[in-house]
């Protein structure tokens, strides 16, 4: 690990200032190190079976940071899409107004000092996430399953936390907004600082946390993998009393992880509309748009959007892992490469690949049961095991065909571009007083809801003109949020990354995940990235358990060796 940074960056109050942090100097400890202490004497007994086979776990339950956001009671019921709330109901009532700053920690007996922690996170879309214990008492849990995650972490005596955190979606009891950007990241880090400040008091090592998560939750995990020990966050850390952090504004702890456990991390969202139309925009119809939403407003956008991407794009500066350029040049050959590599996999275990003209059958796992597709094979020529012909415009529209490609544009979509109500990301973004905020330059500059205090027609400025002056906070927002901008940095990533994209997942492009898994192989504290887009799979996460756990065993035992 890095030693603590010497003169690190930091913002207080808007300004920028030094912040020391020596590495082995006395540092005054954090303000409420001593009430987050936790009592080892405190726990509940969870009797569970693994693998058939009954085992006690201690559950230890703790509000993470000593000065918690109190929540409104009544809370609107967080939208999973067209289908509204799981509930269908417009509101929810909360029973513990700190749900969402609260972790739940499962300790099995054979854990040891030097078990790994698995820190698991939810907030899918980034909505906030209430503290939903993954473990109950009375379960059954295998550690021969592909979507159990809990079984398998328990039958390897690792220790389990579950996190609430805020996120998009909540009211504070004093009616503002506490989940904007980059609160889930800051709940994150002060409960892997709460965590650390205990790591004396449990079994378990807080030197090897592995983050996990699913869409904005595997964005979320990202970005704390990627940002270890930023002072960024020093502020906001200090402002709800997260461990380790003093008065003066020093940090006595360290908030890096081991590794990340990444499925479909919804990240880079300052430019992830770029990279969706620059992927999509050449197969885009009224036919394949959600919602019919291909209007001639909808295709100028998507065009606009699709032209200003490779200049980000190739202003990153990635290489692949043979070193050959990552650009816009190379990027669709990229995604095609790694859409074969899946395909020869499939074939090698017995998997069978349609001839063209003839149907893929794809079984969808989803709320309510599964849903059976079959969408011709028009893309790609299997002969022998192995991919002869592949196209992949074709390819790209056939996932199309599965789902819906998200309207224009796919993740700043409030208030432009004929879009109404805030359905994409933007509620995530701007003051704790506000709705919604354009979080884009295509976003704020094409705004066209007067009054909502976004975009030119309310501020008088451009994007580039408001974020480099009034509206710095809101730039900061979107940069706190985003892993590209701690990956190769002085911030401490996490040394193993493991990271899935399914085959047939349109939520965000391939380019952002390929983007991702680039940056982090680069980092010079990054010692293994394992990237894969899984056969068939559309936008979900923990589909391959055995597989993901087999691989954080073999870094952990890599880990061993190589300590003294």
């Amino acid at each position: 690990m890095k030693p603590l940074l010497t003169t690190m960056r930091g913002l207080w109050g808007g300004v920028s200032i030094m912040v020391s942090l020596t590495a082995g100097g006395a540092m005054a400890e954090g303000a409420f190190d001593k009430a987050l202490g936790l009592d080892p004497s405190r726990y509940q007994v969870v009797n569970v079976t693994v693998d058939g086979k009954p085992m006690a776990l201690r559950r230890y339950d703790a509000v993470y940071v000593g000065k918690p956001v109190t929540m409104a009671t009544e809370q609107p019921a967080r939208r999973m899409g067209p289908g509204g709330s799981p509930s269908g109901a417009d509101t929810q009532t909360l029973t513990d107004p700190l749900t969402y700053q609260k972790l739940s920690i499962f300790v099995p007996g054979t854990a040891s000092e030097t078990s790994a922690i698995i820190l698991s996170v939810n907030n899918g879309g980034w909505f906030a996430s209430e503290l939903q214990p993954g473990i109950e008492d009375g379960g059954a849990y295998r550690s021969d399953s592909d979507t159990d995650k809990a079984g398998a972490a328990l039958a390897a005596g690792y220790v389990y936390v579950d996190l609430g955190s805020r996120g998009r979606g909540i009211v504070a009891a004093d009616v503002s907004l506490p989940g904007k950007a980059p609160a889930a990241v800051i709940d994150a880090k002060a409960a892997i600082r709460y965590l650390r400040l205990n790591d004396g008091t449990l079994p378990g090592s807080a030197e090897r946390i592995v983050i996990t998560g699913t869409s904005g939750g595997g964005g979320l995990s990202s970005v704390v993998a990627a940002s270890g020990n930023s002072p960024d966050y020093l502020r906001q850390l200090a402002e709800i009393g997260a461990a380790g952090v003093a008065e003066d504004g020093t940090s006595s702890l360290d908030d890096d992880v081991f590794a990340v456990i990444a499925y479909c991390p919804i990240t880079d969202l300052g430019n992830a509309d770029m990279a969706y139309e620059w992927l999509y925009n050449g197969i885009r119809t009224t036919q394949n748009t959600a919602d019919n939403r291909w209007s001639e407003r909808a295709k100028a956008a998507s065009a606009e959007l699709a032209a200003a991407y490779p200049a980000y794009l190739d202003g990153l500066s990635l290489t692949r892992a043979d070193g050959t350029p990552l650009t816009s040049a190379t990027m669709k050959a990229a995604v095609a490469d790694e859409v074969r590599k899946e395909v020869e996999r499939h074939a090698a275990a017995g998997g069978t690949i349609p001839a063209r003209g003839e149907n893929f059958e794809i079984t969808l796992r989803q709320r309510g049961g599964e849903r059976k597709l079959e969408v011709p094979n028009d893309w790609v020529t299997v002969e022998n095991g192995l991919v002869t012909a592949f196209d992949i415009d074709a390819y790209l529209g056939f996932v199309a065909k599965t789902a819906a490609l998200k309207n224009v544009p796919a993740f700043d979509r409030t208030a432009n571009t004929g879009n109404e109500g805030v359905d994409g990301e933007n509620s995530l973004f701007g003051a704790s007083t506000q709705a919604y905020s354009n979080f884009s330059a295509f976003g704020w500059n094409n705004n066209d809801v007067k009054g909502d205090g976004s975009g030119p027609d309310d501020t008088g400025l451009d994007w580039a003109g408001y974020t480099s002056g009034a509206g710095a906070a809101l730039a900061e927002q979107v940069r706190l949020i985003n892993p590209m901008a701690y990956l190769r940095t002085e911030a401490q990533a996490a040394p193993y990354w493991y990271i899935r994209h399914g085959m047939i997942d349109r939520d965000t492009s391939f380019a952002v995940e390929l983007s991702l898994a680039a940056a982090a192989r680069m980092d010079d504290d990054v010692k293994s990235v394992d990237f894969r887009l899984p056969w068939m799979t559309p936008h979900s996460g923990d589909y391959d358990v055995r597989e993901a756990y087999a691989w954080l065993a073999g870094v952990l035992a890599r880990d061993d060796v190589a300590r003294p």
